[in-house]
């Protein structure tokens, strides 16, 4: 009691804490410290430094976002694009179309024909690739269940259909230039007939709108080219000193057979007579000299037509005929470079197809009898006992009726019993004078 009445002063004073030592720290002097352990003053906080503002950057980087948006966006709608223009498109079945006109105008046309059905993404895709400058107007042909980027390249590589016009062996230039003028898909007018022998006949493929002049310059260009080319390859004992001779014998050769294995041995006869100096009297010939580049007579020939000069009838002139008679094709041409090499002189029809050769006059003769009856016979089976005496009795006139079939046909038909008379003036002519 005494003792809690004592003034403070009187109680004794605190001890002052020793100072602990590392190690005391770390060991705490009881459980109740481990649990509230000594606190820590936290270190003072660091003043924020305010960010400049950078609006240029800002700037940057939301423009840099806005670019890649776009640039994926881009890249979506190529990528759809060009999913949807390999796609198959609604066509049923091949179609052929003229296509004209501008882009528009090229597009509407191809939905109207049922070949495509999104013009508007066919649209797109030719600005986004840069085609639409590039389209080409033709006649195209379109297969069945074509993409729009098969329809976008037969467009802008101008794949036109292609059409063929066959030109035979042994035509004139006159006729040639009249089965051009017949032909609907080519167009424009010929002003002037090309000089004869200067064309090749050949199988031709054009575009349609290609004009007949183009068509022709083609056919000479051909033809110069195949005449250098075979001239050079030529035998160097030939009595032909030109191309020029080569293409009026080749012509010659060309009107007389059709049959490709004939040739060179019908050349050959032909070489013989010049090397001998004979006459060529090829019927052919005879027919030029009076209608040109008409190539038919339209009957027989007369016996005064034989005699008739003429600068192309070979029964009067000497050597070849002033010019050729036909336009001759690479196998008449290379037939004359290189004939075979026989002593035949003469040849007549044989009644098959082809013709029998002769070396002499004599057998000459035989052959010709031969082919006079097949005549006979032929008459007497197609007219009867009513058919009136045959023209062809007449010493002049039995192988004339032949000479025209030879001329108004292509090639394959001079095979007709017609054309082997050709041959007879060679034939039943005076024998061969020098």
């Amino acid at each position: 009691m005494l003792d809690a009445m004592r003034p403070e002063t009187d109680l004794p004073e605190k001890e002052t804490p020793k100072p602990r030592r590392f190690f005391n720290r770390l060991v705490p002097k009881s459980p109740s410290a481990a649990i509230l352990p000594e606190s820590v003053p936290l270190p003072p906080a660091r003043p924020e430094k305010e960010r400049p503002e950078r609006p240029l950057t800002n700037f940057l980087s939301g423009l840099m976002s806005f670019i890649v948006i776009v640039a994926l966006l881009v890249l979506a709608i190529v990528a759809m694009v060009e999913r949807s223009f390999t796609a198959p498109g609604p066509l049923e079945a091949e179609k052929v179309v003229i296509v004209r006109g501008g882009t528009s105008d090229v597009i509407d046309q191809l939905e109207r024909e049922g070949i495509i059905d999104q013009s508007f993404l066919l649209a797109l895709g030719w600005q986004l690739g840069g085609k639409a400058s590039l389209i080409k107007a033709g006649e195209y042909a379109f297969k069945a269940r074509v993409s729009l980027s098969e329809v976008t390249d037969i467009l802008v590589e101008g794949k036109s259909v292609l059409h063929a016009l066959t030109l035979p062996e042994g035509l004139t230039s006159s006729q040639i230039v009249e089965r051009l003028m017949r032909d609907e898909i080519l167009s424009g007018e010929v002003r002037e007939i090309p000089k004869e022998g200067t064309l090749l006949p050949e199988t031709y493929k054009f575009t349609r709108g290609m004009t007949r002049t183009q068509l022709l310059d083609r056919m000479a260009q051909e033809q110069a080219r195949a005449v250098k080319e075979i001239w050079e390859r030529r035998s160097q004992d030939l009595p032909i000193s030109s191309p020029q001779e080569m293409v009026i014998l080749a012509s010659l050769v060309e009107k007389e057979t059709g049959k490709a294995d004939e040739r060179p041995r019908v050349a050959g006869v032909f070489i013989n007579r010049l090397n001998k100096q004979m006459k060529l009297q090829s019927d052919p010939t005879i027919v030029y000299g009076l209608v040109g580049g008409k190539g038919t007579l339209g009957r027989a020939i007369l016996k005064s037509e034989i005699d008739s000069p003429t600068p192309y009838n070979t029964y009067v002139i000497p050597g070849l005929p002033i010019g050729p008679i036909t336009n001759p094709g690479k196998a008449a041409l290379e037939a004359v470079v290189n004939p075979s090499r026989t002593k035949d002189l003469y040849f007549v029809a044989d009644g098959t197809g082809g013709h029998a050769f002769a070396e002499t006059l004599e057998q000459h003769n035989k052959n010709v009898q031969k082919w006079r009856q097949i005549e006979a016979d032929s008459v007497d089976s197609t007219a009867g006992a009513l058919a009136p005496p045959p023209v062809e009795a007449k010493p002049a006139t039995p192988p004339k009726p032949a000479v025209e079939a030879p001329i108004q046909q292509a090639p394959p038909k001079v095979t007709t019993p017609a054309k082997p008379t050709a041959k007879a003036p060679v034939k039943k002519k005076v024998p061969p004078a020098n």
